[in-house]
């Protein structure tokens, strides 16, 4: 068994296709219509092949209330690695990325969280050992 799809939930699917690709870098995999939204997937070039992050829409309402109760209680919708930190925080810094502080070495990894801009925190860590 193994992972193929991980899901972020989003507002607004345009607005995180250019958020995820033109800022993050992710470049997109998948877009098919699908109903009122379409299938849309952004894999990561440097990220395990065959690994999909899948832009979902918010059609469901309790959705919203979801998303925001997480964003509130400042807790990430996802979590992706890098290799620097610093680099990205900087380097996203200077694109307009929103972060909540600076990173932190937090024991064995160094960690930071930023906003999406579709309504969900994402935390960027680094393995430290």
């Amino acid at each position: 068994m193994q992972i193929k799809f991980a899901s972020v939930m989003v507002d607004d699917q345009a607005k995180a296709l250019e958020f995820y690709t033109d800022v993050l870098g992710f470049v997109k995999h998948a877009d098919l219509p699908f109903g009122e939204f379409r299938w849309l997937t952004v894999i990561a070039p440097q990220g395990v092949v065959g690994v999909e992050l899948v832009l979902e829409p918010m059609g469901f309402p309790p959705s919203r209330a979801f998303q925001k109760a997480l964003f509130d209680a400042g807790i990430p919708a996802a979590a992706f690695t890098t290799s620097n930190i610093q680099g990205d925080f900087e380097r996203l810094g200077k694109r307009g990325v929103k972060f909540h502080g600076e990173p932190q070495v937090m024991g064995p990894i160094a960690a930071v969280r930023f906003e999406d801009t579709c309504g969900n925190l994402i935390n960027l860590v680094q393995p430290l050992e």
